[in-house]
């Protein structure tokens, strides 16, 4: 790895550290911060929408866990935050189990799932693979809706209880952007020490070339079947946060086109990289708020009917051009703009 001019490590810790130099550490020190202090600087409603970025990007570092670093390409990914986000609601509402109790079993039961479907991937990959998780995004719903509906509330909406600390309720958006920035931070740590350990090189070997990684004697199905328990561990995270930051969980939260949207994020934020993931999720939810706020606008150019369309339509459309200008263009994503900026500022004065 770069780094800045004059700078050099001396030893084996420092050449493994993750935060390299004392500016970095300063750096790293004071974003922090500032993070935790934008509830004072910012409304509810700007923080109702980082908090839904932030879940965004955990349900996402599951996905680039599955996909970036081990290949395994997944369009279920809501459908496992279905079951996280029902795990959730089921124990807090009739089991009366505590949020903090319930977020982890949710988070365990979505894993398991999660190995159920992913039991295929021991015999398929690629576009075989994606279809048979999206068989997630299709059972999974019409279990919720019809068994047991007395209890799931089925198409309509199940009231989510908010958690507690004490006798302190996590209702406001402040309070809910703690408990999901805190998550997010520690969960994006997580899967940057998980890619650079022994389990994240193992999935990368399988992600590059799985005959190869097995006779180096890499157990290619574990390896496969332990990416898709924590990409659903991660999703059982999100779900649960979701459940508390909706107030409620319907099956019309966890859509087809939801699961593709992450997917999509991962690609233009940056397969393979934690990071990445941030300015992907940062990057489309922007877009698709900004697309919001334009429709209403562009309308009037068109004919009621026609104008309607368009309105609605602008955000998929806009999607999808940016998804093709980024696999034509910058396969790589957001991230490896991020890579050479950093190779130049680390080299500068000198040119190469």
């Amino acid at each position: 790895m770069w780094r800045p001019s004059g700078i050099m490590d001396m030893n084996y810790k420092e050449d493994e550290a993750i935060v390299r130099t004392r500016l970095q550490k300063g750096l790293l020190i004071a974003s922090l911060v500032a993070v935790y202090l934008l509830p004072l600087w910012v409304g509810g409603r700007l923080l109702n929408f980082i908090n839904l970025i932030t879940i965004t990007a955990i349900s996402v570092q599951g996905v680039n866990i599955l996909t970036g670093l081990t290949g395994q390409i997944t369009l279920g990914q809501t459908a496992f935050m279905a079951v996280g986000a029902y795990c959730v609601a089921l124990t807090t509402v009739y089991w009366h189990l505590s949020f903090w109790l319930a977020l982890p079993l949710a988070m365990f039961i979505t894993g398991l799932v999660g190995l159920l479907f992913g039991i295929p991937s021991l015999r398929i990959k690629g576009f075989y693979l994606a279809m048979a998780t999206l068989a997630a995004q299709f059972i999974i719903p019409w279990f919720i809706i019809n068994i047991r509906p007395d209890l799931t509330f089925g198409y309509d909406t199940l009231p989510v209880p908010s958690p507690l600390i004490g006798g302190f309720a996590l209702k406001s958006q402040t309070s809910l952007f703690y408990l999901c920035m805190t998550l997010g931070i520690f969960g994006t740590f997580f899967a940057r020490n998980l890619q650079r350990s022994r389990f994240g090189r193992a999935f990368v070997a399988v992600r590059d070339n799985d005959l190869a990684a097995e006779i180096m004697g890499i157990g290619i199905f574990r390896y496969k079947l332990l990416a898709f328990f924590i990409c659903s561990l991660y999703a059982g995270l999100a779900g649960g946060l979701y459940a508390v930051w909706m107030r409620g969980v319907s099956p019309d939260h966890f859509t087809l086109s939801e699961s593709i949207w992450l997917l999509g994020m991962l690609i233009v934020g940056g397969l393979g990289h934690p990071a990445g993931v941030w300015f992907g999720v940062i990057f489309i939810r922007t877009l698709d708020l900004s697309v919001r706020y334009l429709g209403p606008y562009v309308q009037p150019f068109f004919d009621a009917d026609v104008g309607t369309a368009v309105a609605k339509g602008m955000g998929p459309a806009v999607f999808g051009i940016i998804g093709l200008v980024f696999l034509i263009f910058e396969p790589r994503g957001l991230y490896r703009i991020w890579e050479r900026f950093k190779a130049f500022y680390r080299i500068w004065p000198f040119s190469y």
